[in-house]
């Protein structure tokens, strides 16, 4: 439930009005992660990396490059590469950890 030994930016990341925010950590090892919440709403995200998003607390309704929408509960993830996207609908406060690469 936590990552030690990190360096955490100090400005958070703020999309789509703020509707998801979030904060970059690094790892020791220069592991890139971003840790946050999406408030409820339906947003887009287009990916020039691959992601990993992993669901912590809360519940998303995610369609994956226009597939049927799954739901996903805490401690279940979805993979996207690069160049593709997803939409998530959050019906409620959405904390998650996005893994890149």
């Amino acid at each position: 439930m936590q990552f030690d030994h990190v360096s955490v930016g100090k400005k958070a990341n703020v999309y789509f009005d703020g509707k998801c925010i979030s904060h970059t950590v690094t790892l020791a090892d220069g592991t890139r992660k971003s840790v946050g919440v999406i408030l409820p709403s339906t947003l887009r995200f287009d990916l020039s990396t691959k992601e990993i998003m992993e669901v912590v607390e809360g519940r998303a309704y995610v369609s994956i490059n226009g597939s049927p929408e799954l739901t996903f509960l805490a401690g279940q993830r979805w993979e996207v590469e690069a160049g593709g996207y997803f939409v998530i609908r959050t019906d409620e406060p959405c904390h998650y950890v996005c893994h890149f690469g």
